[in-house]
């Protein structure tokens, strides 16, 4: 797994450090990124030392409880808290994961890093600029497209095609898969990255979809579908067990059928 990888010519410095209260026997050390855009300085890592006893289990709570107790001004994104929003994706010790599944005891001893989302733009802090992320997305044009007449109620489907998307519906659009891509790193501008492809192959998988062939064509470009080389960093830091590799495998394959 890749480790996270600051922008080309970024200096972070040492920043701020907070000691534990008085008293504290139980302290774990967390080194933060921080950056303000209206500051006008470079990037910094500052470190808060929190006491475990008083503090949930999982890095978001440890979060909250430097934002609500220790430094309001630190910034970051959560909303569900029950690994369904994606909200809080970011890197934690080298690995991009949700913040609140991430439990502090499943990190090795010493300080917990905690970065944003690799390769992204930053809005502030741990909030990574997601707009053109979400603008790939769309592109996809990821709702159900059909042809025929409208059913009197619903469309209907199989159990077996049903089943079929089991491993795709599940995406929680975090990011944390692709911007653990090196493909995807050098190639965002016009690669759609694992998460984005994988929703895409949710909606080519599903029967009750009419418009295979349009969606086909819509990937069919050198660097929108063909910029994955199987390095299958996806797979590994999907928080949800995901594998956005396998689905772009099934999207290559059905191209080569419609060929021949």
């Amino acid at each position: 797994m890749a480790e996270f990888s600051l922008p080309r010519n970024s200096k972070v410095k040492k920043g701020k450090h907070w000691p534990a209260p008085q008293g504290a026997t139980r302290v774990r050390r967390f080194q933060v990124y921080r950056w303000n855009p209206d500051d006008g300085q470079n990037p910094q890592v500052d470190t808060y030392e929190v006491d475990l006893d008083k503090c949930g289990p999982m890095v978001l709570d440890a979060l909250i409880k430097i934002k609500n107790e220790i430094d309001p001004t630190l910034t970051f994104r959560r909303s569900c808290r029950e690994g369904v929003c994606g909200s809080c994706a970011m890197n934690i010790d080298g690995t991009n994961t949700l913040a609140c599944t991430r439990g502090m005891d499943e990190l090795p001893g010493g300080d917990i890093k905690v970065y944003p989302l690799p390769h992204m733009p930053v809005v502030k802090d741990l909030v990574p600029d997601l707009t053109h992320f979400y603008a790939q997305y769309a592109s996809i044009q990821p709702w159900m497209q059909t042809q025929s007449p409208a059913p009197d109620r619903e469309r209907l489907q199989s159990h077996e095609d049903r089943v079929k998307l089991d491993g795709l519906y599940e995406c929680i659009l975090c990011a944390c898969c692709s911007t653990a891509c090196p493909s995807y790193w050098w190639n965002g501008d016009r690669y759609l990255g694992p998460a984005v492809l994988l929703q895409a192959y949710r909606w080519i998988a599903d029967s009750r979809d009419e418009m295979t062939g349009e969606r086909l064509d819509n990937l069919e470009d050198p660097f929108r579908l063909y910029r994955c080389h199987t390095i299958m960093n996806c797979a590994k830091t999907c928080p949800k067990g995901l594998n956005p590799g396998k689905a772009i495998g099934e999207i290559k394959k059905l191209m080569v059928e419609r060929r021949t």
